[in-house]
């Protein structure tokens, strides 16, 4: 979800937490298993595909990359943009944004937007898939895709778009007793949201919204194999 005007998701309730469902196993979490599901997905289906609208702007294509850092225990790398930004601004998000004419297709636009961002080169990333479409209240539909990414890549932010790029363990994220669920009345509808505030011994790193939205549903896919 994006932030509409004046709305801090922080400060909204927490309603619960998912300390029911069963963390991804270790096992699940390691590069030739990723491989292998990618490979050969299962019959799933993801949890969240869509927000309730804010937008009357017409839906625009997206992609964003979800690199997974082969360090010992894998990472999500992630990335907080800028408050400047017309969209998401502010907000932890994947590297990724709207297509261009010229990309070949929502995999061409994640590696391209990857590269813009933070500079990674596409020579370090071993694309695994795409996962299903995921629709911002902001009308973007989002292509997430899924990659490997080498520990040796060279991230080089630009400062016009990136605040900051920073690494979660896959483990935190693939473990369901971190996601909490939150619910606000904003403009006469009901919104719920998962988030899974990370924290590296710094600072809070808040991870909400279509980012949660989209994390939440890798957990699904790989929990279906």
């Amino acid at each position: 979800m994006s932030n509409p005007p004046l709305f801090d998701p922080r400060t909204v309730p927490v309603v619960g937490r998912d300390v029911h469902l069963s963390a991804v196993p270790s096992e699940a979490l390691q590069p030739a298993a990723l491989r292998r599901y990618f490979a050969a997905p299962p019959v799933w289906s993801p949890e969240l595909r869509a927000e309730p609208a804010f937008s009357n702007r017409t839906p625009t294509q997206a992609s964003v990359l979800v690199p997974l850092v082969m360090r010992d225990t894998l990472t999500v790398l992630l990335t907080h943009r800028t408050s400047h930004l017309s969209s998401h601004s502010g907000q932890v998000a994947f590297p990724g944004g709207k297509a261009d004419p010229e990309d070949t297709d929502a995999v061409a636009t994640a590696l391209r937007e990857a590269q813009e961002e933070i500079g990674l080169s596409a020579a370090h990333v071993e694309v695994l898939g795409s996962m299903p479409t995921y629709t911002t209240g902001s009308a973007f539909v989002v292509t997430p895709v899924v990659a490997l990414v080498s520990a040796a890549m060279v991230i080089e932010a630009n400062p016009h778009e990136v605040a900051q790029v920073f690494e979660v363990p896959l483990p935190f994220l693939m473990n369901p007793a971190n996601h909490r669920r939150h619910r606000v009345q904003w403009e006469g509808q009901e919104r719920e949201w998962l988030s899974m505030p990370y924290h590296d011994g710094q600072m809070e790193h808040f991870i909400w919204g279509a980012t949660a939205g989209m994390l939440r549903n890798l957990y699904r896919f790989l929990q279906a194999h």
